[in-house]
């Protein structure tokens, strides 16, 4: 019978070896030996006797050579039907394993396996001075091709992928399929010629991000590499280097991704300490929500004629318990990529609208949203039941769309922008300059105002291109119908550049730094603008029009 396999301390299994069974081997050599012993006279009586007459002259001998070939008969077929068996075990074991450490797509090693094979290579290389790459490569743009084209295109694509991949490897290198579009190489390398390594990967990234035709489509991709090398590492023990070094370089290719994508960045002690200081970005934004460290600060709206302020746009600002008072910038784009930045946003709106309820009825409030947001076809009831619960007029609030916004669903940016100025609420074109809309869009969609980025309005007293720009949305603004506001307003220079367009709204801070919910509350009930203070009709004009007109 067939061995059994064997438990191994590296996880695989031993096949079995014997191609023979034993228990049918031994009846058919024994019942031949029998056969034998039994002697050849014996079996001629047998047989003339069964011949002539059916009556052997020693019938106990006969039966038992006719007992000795039935038995030799069943020895044979056991051996040749438990045989079989061992064959087509065996043939499953292979199958299990190679299922088990290998990717069945590309046939590349798996996630499971690959560390192991690194392990192998880092001690082999140790023995003969020379050190080893890992490479961790991603494709590019690869989820928005497969979700157009479909996944058996997909899959196309990643086998193409990979077959060049490995088509540029030195002899010898392993290759692993780490999940979806992520893949991880390893090479051996002479340590005085690194220079081959940054060759090979140029290599890589030149064949990936040629065309790759399938069914008469030419779809392209290109590759984002990070690299980590035994040579810059301090780990002695070969598994624990093996993970730090798929580790380096899985950061090192989400740098060459953030980089601008189709390249390549090798691993660095800083990119650990970005990943550190991510992951306590992340853990913050998750924990800081509910825990209501997010606030709204609010920037100044001045009608740059009169001076007099028409309202606020609200800006967030993270009390962070361990770093202070951070920008949007810092945490509104890590919010996106994990997912919060709705949760975000409503937490921050729902405290506006409950600031603002307070404020003058005649100062507006303007909030930025997100393009993620606007993915959603839920947001604009959920923005109205925050309007209910504040019982916060629609018509003071301004929601501000970036241009850039237009270009991912103009569908659904459509259908939300009517709904949500259906119910009176007015929607903002910002950023405006920076992004490609064109004159046929902002025909079609039913924004109330334009806002002018804040790159060519801070640079306006000294930069013609800027001055052209504005000068040209000024015109458009006027040819639609559409009032304009300038963000970035910082020097009088520029408020007097600016006045020479035409009439705006502007902020910036030549009007003052955002302020938080209190300091505006302050402020305002100083310039006898809240909703529960009386307001003086002759009161129209306030220190916004000194900082204009200094």
């Amino acid at each position: 019978m067939a061995s059994k396999p064997q438990d191994r301390s590296d996880g695989h299994y031993t096949i079995a070896k014997a191609d023979k069974d034993i228990i049918g081997l031994g009846v058919v050599v024994a019942m031949i030996v029998l056969i034998i012993a039994t002697g050849s006279s014996a079996l001629a009586d047998a047989v003339t006797a069964l011949i002539s007459d059916g009556q052997p002259r020693n019938q106990m001998l006969s039966a038992a050579l006719l007992l000795n070939v039935a038995l030799l008969m069943f020895g044979f077929r056991r051996y040749r039907d438990l045989t079989a068996e061992v064959r087509q075990r065996r043939q499953a074991e292979e199958m299990s394993r190679s299922i088990a450490q290998t990717d069945p797509l590309t046939g590349c090693l798996n996630r499971l396996t690959v560390d192991e094979a690194l392990q192998a290579m880092i001690t082999s290389a140790r023995r003969t001075g020379h050190e080893v790459v890992a490479i961790v490569i991603d494709l590019d743009h690869f989820k928005r091709s497969n979700d157009v084209h479909g996944h058996l295109t997909g899959d196309a694509v990643l086998l193409e992928a990979s077959r060049r991949i490995r088509s540029a490897l030195p002899d010898g290198s392993i290759m692993a399929r780490l999940g979806g579009d992520e893949f991880a190489c390893a090479a051996i390398y002479d340590p005085d010629h690194v220079t081959a390594i940054d060759r090979l990967v140029l290599r890589i990234n030149q064949l990936v991000a040629r065309p790759i035709v399938i069914d008469h489509l030419s779809i392209e991709v290109t590759a984002s590499v990070g690299l980590a090398s035994t040579a810059t590492e301090h780990t002695a023990e070969p598994a624990k280097l093996a993970t730090a070094l798929l580790h380096h370089a899985d950061l090192a290719m989400y740098q060459a991704k953030k980089s601008g994508r189709n390249g390549y960045r090798w691993f660095d002690a800083g990119l650990e300490r970005e990943l550190r200081y991510r992951n306590e970005l992340e853990r913050g934004i998750r924990e800081g929500i509910p825990a209501g460290e997010f606030v709204p600060y609010y920037e100044k709206q001045i009608d740059l004629d009169s001076g007099e302020l028409t309202g606020f746009e609200m800006l967030a600002r993270w009390k962070n318990p361990r770093r202070g008072l951070l920008s949007p910038d810092i945490f509104i784009p890590v919010a996106e990529e994990i997912g919060l930045i709705s949760d975000l946003s409503e937490s921050l709106i729902r405290q506006a609208l409950a600031d603002a309820r307070e404020w003058d009825p005649r100062l507006t409030l303007s909030v930025n949203i997100s393009p993620i947001q606007l993915r959603d076809p839920w947001f604009a009831q959920r923005l109205l039941k925050l309007l209910q619960e504040a019982n916060f007029p629609p018509h003071r609030l301004d929601i501000e769309i970036t241009e850039s916004c237009l270009h991912e669903n103009i569908g659904m940016v459509r259908t939300l922008i009517t709904s949500l100025r259906n119910q009176g609420i007015r929607i903002s074109l910002d950023d405006f300059g920076t992004g490609y809309s064109s004159f046929a869009q902002l025909r079609t969609l039913p924004f109330d105002r334009i806002k002018i980025d804040r790159y060519f309005v801070s640079n306006l007293d000294s930069n013609k291109d800027s001055a052209t720009i504005i000068g040209a949305i000024s015109s458009l603004g006027k040819g639609l119908g559409l009032p304009i506001t300038a963000e970035g307003i910082e020097t009088s220079a520029v408020l007097d550049e600016l006045r020479k367009y035409g009439s705006f709204k502007g902020q910036g801070y030549l009007y003052g730094q955002p302020s938080d919910a209190q300091s505006v509350h302050t402020m305002l009930a100083k310039q006898n603008m809240l909703r529960e203070m009386s307001i003086d009709p002759s009161a129209s004009t306030y220190p916004f029009q000194q900082a204009a007109a200094a």
